[in-house]
């Protein structure tokens, strides 16, 4: 991963006003705030930088209002959630430019927190409009990206703004992207990656990605079984894709020409009906699943031999499920296989890195999120970097 700046780089910054991007699209129910983890990601940056009596303007998206002021989707709705967080004042400021965020800076202190309205309430955010850049920019001095979640949009808090004034990544960005960088980018071999999740289609990249640069692939979910019809498996009734067979076979010959190996269940969970612990439910091998059967997990000896290519390696990707896991028991594959993950990461022979929605879901109901080397909130962008696409919010900061 190319070099960027850090905060550590930072000079004197008291009294300096330091543009800050962080996330704060968070999850609200009945107007409360249900899950305050981006908050506290963004805690080191804005406590380092109040430290160091920056005046901390804070910059974030919140909801789609399509480039349109909307009172339901207003950061001033989670002004006290931070302000809970953070343990301190935060003053909302109702723009994100011109006289009205000027004189609120007159009005901070050294070390002093104002969060900024709704980034997407002006169309020019997403536009990545230059001249509203410059207008954000005419009231700070320097620009802090603490959002790797965001840093797949070209936007103007997000990309433009790095162009304008000096840009430095803050202590979250700096994590993501040097575990990141670990991962895949720079790794101890071997590399295994586990992918999950329902479909091939939404996963293609990653899949054709990974196979170029990883020793080891583990593909669980419905899209495995995409890949067990396109070895000519008969999936019963399961979710399979069977019109893209051909690109699966296709990843397979890329993969086989690359010399990664390719790690499908032999043994599977099928049941008649999708519940929680249905009467029908058994294990089998895979050339043995009913046409009135769907597979919804991965069987324990297929999970016991991943888990033994995974003792072979130094560095493990992980994104997505390998079953249907919101539903027992077909979260045991997953469960089982984190937790074999977690002891190899916690006893020092492997670097772990898992991202995306279900992933950190999945890590959480096994109980061993707290044991990976790394898990990313990041959904999108955590994709995008294992698709191997640009980020425009990262390559902005590099130096």
């Amino acid at each position: 991963m190319a070099n960027f700046r850090k905060l550590d780089d930072l000079g004197d910054v008291a009294g300096k006003v330091a543009l800050v991007r962080v996330d704060l699209n968070l999850p609200m129910q009945d107007g409360a705030v249900t899950d305050d983890t981006r908050i506290r990601a963004a805690l080191p940056t804005i406590k380092d930088l109040s430290e160091k009596g920056a005046k901390i303007l804070l910059l974030a998206h919140f909801g789609r209002p399509k480039g349109k002021r909307d009172p339901n989707q207003s950061l001033s709705l989670v002004v006290g959630e931070v302000e809970k967080v953070l343990g301190r004042e935060v003053m909302f400021i109702p723009e994100i430019s011109g006289d009205v965020v000027k004189q609120s800076v007159g009005i901070l202190g050294n070390g002093d927190i104002g969060l900024l309205e709704n980034t997407r309430f002006w169309p020019g955010e997403e536009a990545n409009d230059v001249e509203l850049v410059k207008a954000i920019a005419a009231n700070g001095d320097f620009y802090v990206n603490d959002a790797f979640s965001a840093a797949h949009r070209a936007h103007a808090t997000t990309e433009g703004l790095a162009h304008v004034l000096p840009a430095y990544a803050g202590r979250s960005m700096q994590a993501e992207l040097e575990a990141l960088g670990k991962a895949l980018d720079n790794p101890v071999k071997p590399v295994a990656a586990v992918v999950g999740g329902a479909k091939v289609s939404s996963k293609l990249d990653v899949l054709k990605h990974l196979v170029t640069k990883v020793d080891h692939l583990v593909i669980g979910g419905g899209m495995a079984n995409t890949f067990l019809a396109a070895r000519g498996v008969n999936v019963g009734k399961s979710l399979c894709e069977h019109d893209l067979t051909g690109t699966a076979e296709a990843i397979m010959d890329a993969a086989d020409e690359a010399g990664c190996t390719i790690h499908l269940p032999y043994e599977v969970v099928v049941s008649k009906t999708f519940e929680a612990n249905p009467p029908s439910l058994r294990t089998t091998n895979v050339h043995e699943v009913a046409q009135d059967e769907m597979i919804l997990d991965v069987g324990p000896s297929a999970v016991e031999s991943v888990g033994d290519a995974l003792k072979t390696c130094r560095t493990l990707v992980w994104n997505g499920p390998m079953g249907a896991f919101e539903t027992v028991p077909f979260d045991a594959a997953t469960v089982a296989l984190a937790k074999i993950a977690a002891a190899l990461t916690k006893e020092g022979s492997l670097v772990s890195v898992a991202g995306g929605g279900d992933t950190v879901a999945a890590l959480h109901h096994a109980g061993v999120a707290g044991d990976f080397s790394y898990i990313s909130t990041a959904g999108g962008a955590f994709l995008e970097w294992m698709e191997g696409r640009v980020l425009p919010g990262v390559k902005a900061l590099e130096i």
